[in-house]
């Protein structure tokens, strides 16, 4: 789960990490009040979106008075903003934040991540702060120094300390950014975090050290846990199918293609989308009904696939294990009779009961359905059926 950048601004200030003043709005008319409140002749005003690229979509300026304030945010709210990360269709800016212009000597990056490798967080830091760190490790991956922490005992004083010098912090200003990386790390671990991120932490031309801008990102799983967390989702930013899929503990991910995609199984829906584009197609989704899937649910999954209008045709494809291959043609057969395959659904079952599988859906007579011998051939036809 995603935070907006004014939700994370707040994570840090509870966390006593320092952070400019800052307003939020949620309509233009709001800004010339926000501005005037903020007592600042420079004021940054920034849309909230789950998309980065805002700068160079315009969608993050500097503004000298009320009125301009007021002009950028109608136009922000206005406009979907579109970056690298949106794809040509934008996404709708609800909120927008306004803060204070902060006058920068130098700017920083620090973040807190799991490292998958070793299993264990890892605190990153740089001298090159304010840009991705993508690209700071492509082009100067020394740049980036890091220290690894146990998951129980948590970040040490002298490891901050440390990270805070090697990248150019000496005295009072390296002790407090260490101060800060210190209290990251434990926000981290106490929010169960996948992704804790300042950037920039920056020093201004007055010696403080202050987080600008912030990112976090948090378990699912762990969310029961937060109650406070839970309650920061905003559900404008998701994509509304895979809203409608979670509610049905579906897993589905909306992708660019025009072949749905209704599989039992991670791993196997993977080797499903492959074969798919191996064969001259492009999956419009990842779909995985799970290994209990009940009727119920594989309706819900066809009302999610073929809501979607890029979607021309759909693969079925099966495994019965604990999810018997009789109950999901009987789920087939009811997906057709409720919500109507106006497209060719090509089906592969395998696995128990399939034999009585496939002869339910014989004897249904359902015009767009065509049954397939095994993957590839499910693959081939329904490439084909396009």
């Amino acid at each position: 789960m995603k935070v907006h950048e004014y939700q994370a601004r707040e994570l840090l200030r509870s966390a006593g990490i320092p952070v400019p003043p800052s307003e939020v709005i949620d309509n233009p008319n709001q800004a010339p009040q926000a501005y005037l409140r903020l007592g600042s002749e420079t004021v940054v005003v920034k849309a909230q979106v789950h998309a980065g690229g805002r700068g160079k979509a315009g969608y993050v300026q500097l503004v000298t008075s009320a009125d301009e304030a007021k002009s950028h945010a109608a136009r922000m709210f206005a406009s979907p903003m579109v970056s690298k990360q949106t794809g040509p269709q934008g996404v709708q800016v609800h909120k927008i934040l306004m803060a204070p212009a902060v006058d920068i000597a130098r700017e920083f990056y620090v973040s807190v991540v799991v490292d998958r490798a070793r299993r264990v967080p890892v605190l990153m830091a740089s001298s090159e702060g304010g840009v991705e760190i993508e690209e700071v490790a492509a082009r100067n991956p020394d740049a980036i120094k890091k220290a690894w922490f146990h998951p129980h005992l948590g970040l040490s004083t002298f490891q901050a300390r440390a990270l805070a010098a090697a990248i150019g912090l000496s005295r009072a200003k390296a002790k407090a950014a260490a101060d800060i990386m210190y209290k990251l790390a434990r926000l981290f671990q106490e929010k169960d975090c996948s992704l804790a991120e300042i950037n920039p932490l920056v020093e201004t031309a007055a010696g403080e050290i202050l987080a600008i801008d912030a990112k976090f990102n948090f378990d699912d799983n762990a969310l029961c846990r937060h109650p406070d967390i839970a309650a920061l989702f905003d559900p404008s930013e998701e994509n509304p199918a895979e809203l409608q899929a979670k509610e049905h503990n579906l897993s589905y991910i909306a992708l660019d293609g025009n072949i749905g995609c209704l599989v039992n199984g991670a791993g196997l829906a993977m080797s499903t989308m492959d074969i798919i584009k191996l064969h001259g197609g492009s999956p419009a989704n990842f779909l995985d009904v799970g290994g209990s899937v009940t009727p119920e649910g594989a309706v819900e999954a066809f009302r999610i696939i073929l809501a979607d209008p890029k979607v021309k045709a759909v693969l079925v494809n099966i495994f019965g294990g604990i999810a018997k291959c009789d109950v999901i043609a009987d789920a087939l057969i009811k997906a057709a009779k409720e919500v109507g395959f106006n497209v060719p659904v090509v089906v592969r079952l395998e696995g128990t009961n399939v034999d009585v599988a496939r002869k339910m859906l014989a004897e249904a007579k359902v015009p767009q359905l065509r049954s397939a011998t095994d993957l590839t051939d499910a693959a081939k036809k329904v490439v084909a059926a396009l």
